[in-house]
């Protein structure tokens, strides 16, 4: 049989990579959407290397994107984020990609979905479907182009490149409820999550960007600063790591049982554990200075330790540290205007936090946070027929 041929992008927004794909191109019955994404990706693949599709095995390099004009009278586009995991038939549709974010404004002024100016800043009003969510971003654009080259330098990204600010609306709750209560699914800034035959762990349970779960470094016995190799060659500290964050997921109304969350949901919540700074070397050689940040930070993505920091892991980094009482804010050195500046594996980044305290209850107002974003090929994607 033919194999269908199916317009897309291949992109690079922030430490990630994804392929980028008009919802107009796709079928519309998700079942069968959700086939073609897999197989178009490589997944499932036992041997977990994605050999036959557009993935690249990782975490960071397994992702689509869907996008279409937004009905909404205060958005431009709806951008919808599919995490496909490598190994089992699943796409996880329950978050965001804060990286591939940086992306979407301009791929959809590129893809001609939205009228921008020939020079100057463009500015794309983005609804973040997955979490319903509002995002700003602002494009350079140049000679009637989206600009892609620049000096601005992200660590974990080998190149240069301009910069595209992202403002992240109100991203703590549950998606347009209204209740600021839900910033903290539990009610509680402090939660103890039970292990059993391990003992108890105290951890931050907030909704800010994704869900997510903050634990002290040391409660695992690490110290802040750990790279991939440390991490991810350790079977223990990662099963530690997905038990964890599995009975989140239960505590935050994610997911029934540990075992679903587990299996369905290995997206989100993310769990990520922080420390005081202290002096490492990033993972390409770059000496961290410890006067040069307020925070470690190291965050899981898919079962693996992320290379970098995932954007929605910076957006509740940034959240978590404005409100008082969380295990980030009581580590963290917070600097002027509500910044702050963590060491990650593969360099640093600054992030802000606009919150106020209504009520007792806490209200993010936006995040922002800076990336870069780049096509890296344009076409089409062959994808067997079924």
């Amino acid at each position: 049989m033919t194999p269908l041929r199916v317009p897309a992008v291949y992109m690079r927004g922030g430490t990630s990579k994804g392929v980028f794909f008009l919802a107009s191109d796709l079928p519309p019955d998700r079942d069968h959407r959700d086939r073609l994404l897999l197989r178009a990706i490589g997944s499932p693949d036992p041997y977990g290397k994605q050999i036959d599709g557009m993935g690249g095995a990782t975490s960071s390099t397994s992702k689509v994107v869907i996008l279409s004009r937004s009905s909404r009278p205060d958005c431009d586009v709806d951008y919808l984020f599919g995490q496909v995991a490598i190994d089992a038939p699943v796409i996880d549709w329950s978050g965001n990609c804060g990286n591939l974010t940086a992306a979407v404004g301009p791929f959809v002024i590129t893809a001609g979905l939205l009228a921008a100016p020939p020079d100057g800043t463009a500015t794309v009003r983005i609804w973040q479907a997955n979490i319903g969510k509002r995002i700003i971003a602002h494009v350079p654009m140049r000679a009637g182009e989206v600009l892609e080259s620049g000096d601005f330098h992200l660590d974990g990204v080998a190149f240069p490149g301009a910069e595209v600010r992202l403002e992240f609306i109100d991203p703590a709750g549950d998606g347009g409820s209204g209740d600021a209560g839900s910033t903290f699914p539990t009610g509680r800034v402090i939660d103890t999550l039970e292990v059993p035959g391990i003992g108890a762990f105290e951890a931050t349970l907030i909704n800010a960007g994704l869900p997510t779960l903050f634990v002290d470094a040391t409660a695992l016995g690490l110290n802040g600063t750990e790279l991939q190799p440390e991490v991810n060659g350790r079977n223990d500290l990662l099963a530690l790591a997905e038990t964890l964050r599995s009975r989140a997921a239960v505590a935050m109304g994610l997911a029934p049982t540990p075992e679903e969350a587990t299996a369905r949901r290995p997206h989100t919540p993310k769990i990520a554990f922080v420390a005081r700074p202290r002096a490492y070397t990033a993972s390409d050689g770059k000496r961290i200075d410890p006067d040069a940040i307020d925070l470690l930070a190291r965050i899981f993505s898919m079962g693996q330790l992320h290379h970098a920091m995932t954007g929605t892991g910076a957006v509740a980094i940034a959240a978590a540290a404005a409100i008082p009482g969380t295990i980030v804010h009581r580590i963290a050195r917070l600097s002027a205007g509500g910044r702050v500046r963590f060491g990650h594996p593969s360099g640093t980044l600054e992030v802000g936090a606009e919150a106020v305290e209504r009520q007792g209850q806490w209200v993010i107002r936006r995040v922002s946070v800076s990336r870069s974003a780049r096509r890296l090929m344009e076409g089409w994607v062959r994808v067997p027929a079924e």
